[in-house]
């Protein structure tokens, strides 16, 4: 059966590999295109980053060859036009069988240091894509079992070209596939929002006055914001060359309390689910701010739908605010804010959209 062209992207990374082909025959290391204030992220020793597994990674990303039956690519569930992230709750797998999680979105997922929802043990992206790949409880793309004929729709001249351009042979296996889908996500960096432009380039018309005042919220002890979503990529769990530990911070919100005594539904308890330590009860980690206007619905389950329910769920401390909660992180507290505020909290979280980004990926 042959690979489904989802769209263009495939024909031009392939087109890409081609070329790149002809010019060299050893791989070419990849340059990150990163300001000049930007520490690079740690790579992978065993999967060095080179032109043309980001080129192969990209192809596979978006054709459907991945799924277990043909019919979705990791594009379904991470679109670019919403900064790779998904309009909807929860994302479906290939059985049809809802997932448990919103899509995160893929943005600087290079400068993590944990990755899904709420994983304590997964250190490299490499790992976190046998998740999708693989996962049998729900059904993502479906490939456990279907391997043999997931990589014979993969034999295909464009493919063992691209193969053998990045990695010296034309052998397609599950650890390429795996390897160079991780090196184009890794690939994914944003950092060309105005906010960016303002605190980084030194362009003091680049946000707003209101977007200013918002900016002064959003890094205030009164909202505590910045403690949760801090540092060059607006949240704590973060790592890259520069920085001399790695932090992977998780937080209970307050978003769920279903027997007054703190538990989170047990379809998902976070990193409980993980750990079985009752102290992870309901907690996740903070994700990346960036492109967040771009990447509604919010929290794990998609269940606030815009950036001011957001704001307010937070001003109230939580859900159930009022209910005793040992395990809600003590940064969720109470604040007041006026709508003028609200306004400007909100505006200065769109300054981190960053259409260059959007624009570059796009189809």
């Amino acid at each position: 059966m042959k690979s489904k062209i989802s769209n263009r992207w495939q024909a031009l990374a392939v087109s890409s590999i081609l070329l790149i082909t002809a010019c060299n025959k050893a791989p070419t290391p990849y340059v990150w295109s990163l300001p000049y204030n930007i520490p690079p992220p740690i790579e992978q020793p065993d999967n060095p980053m080179t032109n043309e597994s980001v080129a192969l990674g990209k192809a596979l990303f978006f054709d459907t060859a991945l799924s277990a039956d043909n019919s979705m690519s990791c594009s379904s569930c991470h679109i670019p036009e919403f900064a790779f992230s998904e309009p909807q709750k929860v994302s479906v797998g290939v059985s049809g069988e809802p997932l448990s999680r919103n899509a995160l979105a893929l943005v600087n997922v290079a400068y993590n240091a944990s990755f899904t929802w709420a994983h304590n043990n997964l250190e490299s992206i490499e790992k976190q894509i046998l998740i999708p790949l693989f996962n049998e409880h729900p059904i993502e793309m479906g490939v456990t079992g279907n391997e043999e004929t997931i990589l014979a729709r993969l034999n295909t001249t464009y493919y063992r070209q691209s193969v053998k351009a990045a990695y010296g042979d034309d052998a397609i296996t599950m650890d390429r596939v795996v390897k160079s889908l991780a090196n184009y996500v890794r690939s994914l960096v944003s950092f060309q929002s105005p906010f960016d432009k303002y605190a980084y380039e030194g362009d003091d018309n680049a946000l707003s006055a209101q977007q200013i005042q918002g900016l002064n919220l959003f890094f205030s002890e009164r909202t505590e914001c910045f403690h949760c979503h801090g540092g060059i990529n607006f949240t704590q769990s973060s790592m890259h060359s520069a920085n001399g530990f790695v932090a992977q911070p998780f937080h209970n919100t307050g978003l769920y309390n279903v027997d007054g005594k703190g538990s989170y539904p047990d379809s998902d308890m976070g990193l409980y689910s993980v750990t079985f330590d009752v102290k992870d009860m309901g907690k996740f980690r903070a994700p990346t701010l960036r492109n967040i206007a771009l990447t509604a619905p919010y929290m794990h389950d998609g269940s606030i739908n815009t950036l001011h329910e957001v704001i307010d769920f937070y001003a109230r401390g939580g859900n159930h605010a009022n209910v005793a909660n040992p395990y809600r992180s003590p940064f969720i507290k109470r604040f007041v804010l006026s709508d003028e505020e609200k306004k400007a909290l909100v505006a200065f979280l769109e300054s981190l959209t960053d259409p260059s980004f959007i624009d570059k990926h796009k189809n």
